[in-house]
Order: structure tokens, then sequence, then C-alpha cells
């Protein structure tokens, strides 16, 4: 386990005098945008450089194990589970020249200062620093929650040792989440139930499963009302719902049960569309009057500052961020001086910030929008380890959204705007008015109008939640109806019907899971927006719109987990990990022994042993979901039930053992009940009869469903299974129903070889791709406008396709769709750029793919940087040599490029 750091210089180390000989002091930060903005604070005798991440971290593959563990029987979790949980640091590919590069200037200066954040993370990084670099001069822990002279000045004169349960406590997280993803990823990869299992993930794929199985279950109620149009003797009107009939309160959608569609209560009425117009006709002639009227006065109070929580709640709903784009963007205006430390479970502001947001309100706002006391907001965290102020604009007076704009990104502007509004906002005074109730009685019936006013604004001048613009939201606020009295005779105008349907419980969205985590205390906010992110990555979840929606596959996950490691997915188990680690942060408990209890087990089996006890269980019964049997028919009298079966590349609806067909990937759970199965069985089986025959082949051509949609298909006769069928996509536009045998055989005849184009003398190949279709000839490709056939194309249209410039102009590039700063593997900036496979990142070396579940928006210099590294680790996308280079040039670059890899490869495989 971690060794603990004591050596440190005294408390007041802020001496910005240069050692003797002239040396510097050394700051390390995490970011080299971190690194930039510190150095305007710091004279020239300090050298402020990046880590650039972690620096050290357990190995992610066999590959990577050092050769003295590698026949040890816990060597491929890289955590001695038989020596005290004894990790196994190694040095991550691409990090070696950076070390070697803080090592160098460690050696020209005269004190070290390790400013990483103040979290776990933080903490963590400045330890490894230390155990990397050996330090022979004194080493100060530096700390601050934001980036601004005073701040930087304050942390310069007040340094502090790191803190060895803040490093205790990330470490144990890492062991604990390696243990845990290591062994139950392994265990479901055996049963073929899913990609990956996590502490936190797991669970929050049970949360999204459950609100599925939820709407699953739903059965819909319809009910009816009648809307009343009523018009005051002076003329008013303001419309009224019915809420009760012969002194029967109405039903309602909350009063019926959700499984079965029945009313709770018996003792409701409950009209039907019959009713409801029989009623309309009878109430027609009634005379009405004010039986009730209800005024009550309301304050409506500010909303705290952010946390990391509640702001990447906001920006879903307000901006419709995502939670990475929400901590990408937050992660510049922190590192750039914009803000206060992002990862904060804290509500608190500091005097200062009070003193500013005050002062604002008086400027902006006037004395009577500001409250005789300042609003201070309780942290509801007991997490001694996050950082210890709410979000806020940096500094001691917040500069207006527009003073900065110009320095940032529209993302980071819009974050910024949001941020500095709430801030001020929550030291703003209450909104207040009234809430008014008016009931109106006549022949036994009751309508009920509701009212809202604002007589004073308040904070709402400021901000709305979920609203970009406070004004207009306070006039959609604003309900007013007339003055009137009880007793007051008003006219029925106007009599509707009306229906209504309840509606199945919401699947979560970002925001929504977020909140949902957070409420039961699972994880931490700084990582949810990873969480998110990996179970789409792992295809347990896609999103519908906004909704995150699960699949089949994690239906299975979670119930093989929820039915033999019950544990591990429960809500209230996985929070009491996190108190559990916090309480190791605080020193109040024991690491090793946690871990062991976890692991080995104490009073119950630990994980090692659930894992021995449940070895044998069959995947069959988690994979397989009834959805019922069919009614009987002439083709089926006696129809066999119709079930879901899970695997791991698919999904199948099968009937017997000998119907079958694929469950197209964007169709939800909740949307494949019988019916829908009974139409993809039906489908299918429509694709067993033959289109007719290849007349080359003497084949059968069949037009089929897949699970990315329909498609053709030349089959093949071989019992064995040794020779493939050969299938080819429709084209975008093209139905099933309309495919005929020519246009099947012309498309499993792509691409097609449409002669040689003379300029480059090499044939012209027309292809149906990814992306659209296209047309190549040698290294030179261009897409097909929609105005052309790809199935019709002729040698003449590819020619003047290939004579066309592409992307704009002959030989030029298109711009970057993002460029970061330089990469310290290769000191060329590191671009995003869109390639014919979509978005990648190159460093001017190494070419990465990004993920799909990561948006060229969302790309932050850490992510890119770890893309590149693991890239360059596989075997590397090296840009090729261009013809003529000498070895002097980019051959002998490339060259020395692939001996550093090899040699920082060799090195991260000895224990660091």
């Amino acid at each position: 386990m971690a060794k603990s750091v004591s050596k440190s210089a005294g408390s007041k180390a802020g001496n910005r005098a240069s050692g003797a000989g002239g040396k510097r002091s050394l700051v390390i930060v995490e970011s080299p945008a971190k690194a930039r903005t510190i150095s305007k604070f710091l004279g020239k005798n300090y050298a402020v450089e990046a880590s650039i991440g972690h620096v050290r971290d357990l190995p992610t593959g066999k590959k990577d194990i050092p050769e003295q563990y590698k026949g040890e029987s816990w060597a491929r979790l890289a955590v001695n589970v038989d020596k005290d949980f004894e990790p196994v640091y190694v040095v991550p590919p691409g990090k070696k020249a950076q070390i070697t590069k803080l090592k160098q200037l460690l050696k020209d200066s005269d004190q070290l200062f390790l400013a990483t954040d103040e979290d776990r993370e933080g903490e963590a990084i400045s330890w490894h620093l230390h155990e990397i670099l050996q330090p022979k001069v004194p080493v100060h822990r530096m700390v601050f929650h934001e980036i601004t002279q005073d701040a930087i000045d304050e942390a310069l004169s007040n340094p502090r040792q790191i803190d060895d349960g803040l490093v205790k406590a990330q470490e144990t997280r890492r062991i604990l989440d390696r243990l845990y993803g290591y062994e139950i990823s392994e265990f479901l990869w055996k049963k073929r139930l899913g990609q990956s299992a996590g502490r936190v993930q797991s669970v929050a794929v049970r949360l999204i499963v459950n609100r599925e199985r939820e709407r699953i279950a739903f059965v819909d109620a319809t009910y009816w009302d009648l809307i009343a149009n009523f018009r005051t003797a002076v003329g008013q009107s303001f419309e009224a719902t019915l809420i009760s009939l012969e002194g029967r309160r109405l039903a309602i959608g909350k009063d019926f049960d959700a499984n079965t569609g029945r009313l709770k209560d018996p003792g409701l009425m409950l009209l039907n569309q019959e009713q409801a117009q029989s009623w309309r006709q009878r109430l027609q002639q009634a005379k009405f009057a004010v039986s009730k009227l209800e005024v009550k006065p309301y304050s409506q109070y500010p909303s705290p500052p952010f946390i990391t929580s509640t702001l990447q709640q906001e920006a879903n709903r307000k901006l419709g961020f995502t939670a990475r784009r929400t901590m990408s963007a937050a992660q510049s205006l922190y590192e750039n001086g914009h803000i206060t430390y992002m990862r904060t479970d804290s509500t608190n502001l500091s005097d200062q910030a009070i003193g500013a947001a005050r002062s604002l309100v008086q400027q902006e706002y006037g004395p009577e929008y500001l409250p005789d006391a300042p609003r201070r907001y309780a942290s509801k965290s007991k997490n001694a380890q996050e950082a210890h102020e709410a979000i806020r604009p940096a500094g001691t007076t917040f500069r207006f959204p527009k003073e900065i704009a110009g320095a940032l990104s529209d993302d980071e502007f819009r974050l910024y705007e949001m941020i500095w509004k709430r801030t001020v906002a929550c030291q703003m005074a209450a909104a207040t008015g009234n809430r008014v109730t008016v009931q109106v009685t006549g022949d036994e019936a009751v309508f009920q109008a509701t009212g809202k006013t604002i007589e004073f604004p308040g904070y709402l001048r400021a901000y709305v939640e979920g609203s970009d613009d406070p004004s207009a939201e306070l006039a959609d606020q604003e309900r007013i109806l007339p003055t009137v009295a009880e007793g007051e005779g008003v006219d029925c105008r106007n009599l509707d019907p009306k229906d209504h349907t309840t509606q199945p419980p919401a699947r979560f969205s970002e925001a929504a899971l977020t909140r949902e985590l957070e409420r039961l205390g699972i994880g931490r906010p700084s990582t949810y927006a990873s969480i998110i992110e990996t179970v789409q990555r792992r295809n347990y979840v896609f999103k519908r719109g906004n909704a995150l929606v699960p699949r089949w596959q994690a239906f299975s996950m979670v119930r093989l987990l929820e039915e033999n490691f019950p544990k591990l997915v429960d809500y209230q188990f996985t929070a009491e990990m996190e108190d559990l680690l916090d309480s190791i942060s605080r020193n109040e408990l024991s690491s090793t022994k946690y871990l062991g209890d976890f692991y080995h087990g104490a009073e119950e089996a630990g994980l090692k042993q659930q894992l021995v006890d449940n070895m044998s269980v069959s995947s069959a019964d988690v994979c397989t979901f009834p959805l019922g049997t069919p009614e009987p028919t002439a083709e089926q009298p006696s129809p066999e039930p119709v079930v879901v079966r899970v695997y791991s590349e698919a999904t199948l609806v099968q009937q017997g053992e000998n119907r079958k067909a694929s469950v197209p990937d964007d169709l939800p759970p909740d949307e494949l009940d019988l019916a829908r199965a009974v139409e993809l069985l039906a489908a299918a089986s429509v694709g067993d009869t033959p289109l007719g025959v290849c007349p080359q082949t003497g084949r059968e051509v069949y037009v089929k469903s897949g699970r990315f949609g329909p498609y053709v298909q030349l089959a093949v006769e071989d019992p064995e299974g040794k020779e493939k069928p050969v299938n080819a996509s429709l084209l975008k536009g093209m139905e099933a129903a309309d495919v005929t045998l020519e246009m099947a055989l012309k498309l499993l005849a792509l691409p097609r070889n449409l002669g040689v184009y003379e300029p480059l003398g090499e044939p012209v190949l027309a292809h149906n791709g990814r992306f659209g279709p296209y047309v190549k000839c040698g290294a030179e490709t261009r897409s097909i406008p929609a105005n052309l056939s790809l199935l019709d194309l002729t040698l003449e249209q590819a020619a003047e396709l290939l004579q066309k410039p592409r992307f704009g102009g002959r030989g030029a590039a298109k711009e970057p769709l993002k460029v970061l700063p330089a990469s310290p593997v290769t000191g060329q900036e590191i671009k995003l750029l869109e390639g014919r496979y979509g978005p990648y990142l190159t460093d001017g070396e190494t070419n990465a793919s990004l993920p799909k579940t990561l948006a060229p928006a969302d790309v932050t210099l850490e992510a890119a940087l770890q893309l590149l590294a693991e890239r360059a680790a596989a075997g590397g996308s090296k840009k090729p040599k261009k013809a003529g280079r000498t070895s002097s040039g980019r051959g002998a670059k490339t060259a020395k490029k692939k001996a550093a890899t090899k040699k920082a490869t060799k090195a991260a495989k000895k224990k660091t």
C-alpha cells in the first residue's frame, strides 16, 4: 500500500527569491493549460510544468505486467491479494518522455512544489510524482481551489505535506475497482454476458434496467374530465377543471396502480367518454357560483451555488450538454483561471465570494434585491476529500461573462454565464407572490382553477432553473386569475370533455441519472461523466433523444448479478462503500482490513469465494425472457411460447427451435412486446422465401432482416458451415419490400469495377461504404452524390468525380474540428480531424480513432493523450513516410521514435 511521505519543508515556503546558484523552484501541475495559467502569476524564479495526468497506474494488460510478477497467481490483477493488497504500478505508455523532462527540471531546481488538484486523484498524482522523481530537495504540497494571483500567493505561503489519508483512500478505491472490475468482468466473459462490470458502473446500469422493467410492467389507464370556460360579471374569462361529482373526487393519473391500470381507491369516480358527454349535457343548464376562494402567500428561495452534480444536471437540462461535455468545459474554465475547482461536494462560499456576489446584486439589481444578511449554504457531504468551495466565478470580484467572452469557446461561455448567474442569484432576495385557488360549483359538480402571481421576482430576475431567459420564464410562471369573491355567480360559456392516458415512468436522462446516483450516495460526482460514457461505450445503454435506454445485454448482466452477486449491485451496499472510503481518507479505517474483508471475506464469503461458488451457474436462464404465447391461427393451431434470447453480440426473438428473428439494435426493450415479436418473426419468415436464383452461381438470393437493418444474401449449401454466405447492405432509402432480384444481384456484385481511369492508370471501384457510396481509384476516393446511382454509375461519371478537387481544394485538407496543445511526445499540436471513417486524433506521428461515445466537443487534452498513448502502445497507426525522404529526414525520426517507444515499454515493465 501507499507509503507515507514525510519529507517536506516548513509551512512557510512561499519565498519567491531564487536559491543558491540561481536555481529555480519547480512547480508541477496536471495539465499544460493549468501550467500556462499559473506561470502568469509566478516570476522567473519558478518553472511550471505539467505531469499530463496520472504518471503511474496499475497495468492494463498482460503485456504490461513486469516480468518478475508474471508467474504469480494474482498477476492479472496487478494486486498482491496474498500480501496486504500491494499494487504493482507501471508508467503508462507515452509518459516516459514527460517523466524524463520532469527529472531534468528537478535537477536544476532547489525546491519542488506539487500543485495537483486538492481531491483524492490530485493527492495521488502528487504522491506518485514524489515516488518516481525521488527528490533530494525540499518538497511542498501546494493546494488552491482557484487559479488567481491571491490564491497562488496564499498557497505558496502555506504549503502542507502530502495527505496520506487521501492517498490511501484513492489507492484503495483503485484496487477495489480493479478487483471488482477484473474478477466480475472475467466471470461475465466466461458466461458470454457482457463486456465489463464495475463497482459503480454496474449499479448505474441496474438503475436504468429497473426503470425499463417498470415501463415494461406498466399498464396504462384512460380517464376523462371536463374543462369549463367561465366568465365573470365584468367579462373576465378563466378555465377550470372538473374535480368532483356528487361529492366524489374524480380520479386523476396518480390514483392508478402502475402495474394493473386499476384505481387504488375504488371510492373515487372514474369517468369514461360516454359519462363525460352525459355530464356535459347536464351541466350546460346548471347555474354556477364561486364556492371557495383561497389566497396563500409564498416565498421562493434561490438554490445553492453549483456543486459538480448539480452543474452537470443543470447544464444537461438548460444547455443540452452531456456530463462529459460539461466537465470538459468546466475543466478548461478552471485551468484558465475563470472559475473555482469544478470537482466539489461543497455548497459553501468564502466570505470574499459572498461579498463579490452581494456587491454585484447591489450594483446590477438594486438594494431591494439584496437580503439583509448573507446567505450561507451548509454542505450536506461528510466527505473530507473534496474541495472546500462551491463552483463559482474565480477571484474576489466576479468578471461579467461579456468581459471574457472573447477568450472563451461557445461551450465555455454558456457554462460560465450559467455559473455566474447562479452564484449571484444565490445571494439575492427570495421571490414572493400569491397562490390562488378558485372553486366553482353547480349541480353537484365542482370545478377548480389555480393561479400564481409574482409580487416581487427577487432572485428570479437573475436565474431561473432550466431556463435560458429569466425574463420570459417569469411571464410563463405567472397565471393570473380574475378577481372574484365567494358566492359570486359566473357564467359557463363552454364545456369540453377531455381524455387522459397515464404514462409510464420516464427513462433516465443524464441529468436524472446523476441526480439519482447522488441521492442514493453512489459514486462521486467527479466520476458520473465517465460512468455514463462507459455504460454507453460497453453497449449496455444507448441514447434515444435525451433518454438512456438499456439494451437486452444489460438486462442479462444485471439479472446475473442480482441472482448470484446481489450485494455487488445493492444500492445501499454500494453507497456504504463510499462512506468507508471516506473513513479511510480520514484515517479512521484500515484500508488493508477493508480490502481483505471485501475480497477474502470476514463474517460472510468474500468476492473470491463467491466467484468459486457461482462458476457453475448457467447463463441460459438469465439470457431468456418470455414474452408470451400467441393466439392460435390456421398456420399455428398450437403455437409455442415466444422468448427473447440474449447473446453477447446479438439479441433474437425465438419461437421453438427453428423460428428466429433478429431484434433491431435501436428497439427499446419496453417496445418489444408479444405483438412486435410476432411481426419480427413474420418478417424473418418472409426472408426465408428466396427472391430467385443467381444465374451465375445457381444459388438462391434472399432479403433478410438483421440487427442493423435489412440486407440481401447469396445463400450457400455447406452442411459443415465452412463456407459463409455473401451479404450486402441495402443502399440508403431502399425498402426491403421493393428489392427485386435484379437489384439484389447488383448489390451483391459490389464493389463494381468500372474500368481503368487513364490519368492514374488504375481501375475505378464503386463501393457502398459505412458512410455512403463512393468511388476509389488507387489512393484517391470521392463520395458519390445523391443524384447519381451507385448501381448504375458509369466510368465517365466516376472520372468526372475524380477530376474534382477533394475537400474543396486540390490536395487541401479539411479544417481541424479541434486543436489541442502540443503533445509532450512529438512536440506537435494535437488535432482532431474528420476522416472517411469518422473523427480521429493525430499528434503528427500517431493517429487514434475517436470512440463513438465520445463527441468531438467533449475531447480534452487528457483524453486525447490517453487515446494516442493506447494506440501507440498497440502498434500505432503511423502516418506513412512520403516518397523522396532520405534516412536523415522523416524516416530517421520514425526509427528514433520506434526505438524510444521500445525503450519506454521496457522501462514501463519495471515496478517504479
